[in-house]
């Protein structure tokens, strides 16, 4: 017999372990750099690995980006693109993952 799936979260936790705000900032999340313009954003939110993974696969996905650098510990994102990225783009994509910009 199969057992009903469980949640593993309890009422009080509201979010997964390794996003709460309990949880360890961990090092920098990269793809493969490129030639590009390159711009630095402040992104709010970012606890762990796992966000710094969830704002990469939204920013990977804007035309043109060539490299995305995210360093969990400052809150710093740096985006390599062929042309100038769009700032509206790329918070639209920030907030897609659950985070917020703070400046660019």
């Amino acid at each position: 017999m199969i057992e009903p799936e469980k949640n593993l979260l309890s009422a009080s936790e509201g979010a997964c372990s390794c996003c709460s705000t309990d949880a360890q900032a961990t090092g920098t999340t990269t793809t493969q750099a490129t030639d590009g313009k390159t711009v630095t954003y402040q992104v709010a939110g970012m606890t762990c690995s796992h966000c710094a993974s969830s704002v990469t696969a939204e920013l990977v996905k804007l035309p043109g980006v060539s490299d995305v650098q995210v360093d969990v510990a400052s809150g710093q994102v740096t985006v390599t693109s062929q042309q100038p990225l769009d700032p509206e783009s790329f918070g639209t994509a920030v907030e897609e993952a659950g985070y917020s910009v703070v400046s660019a």
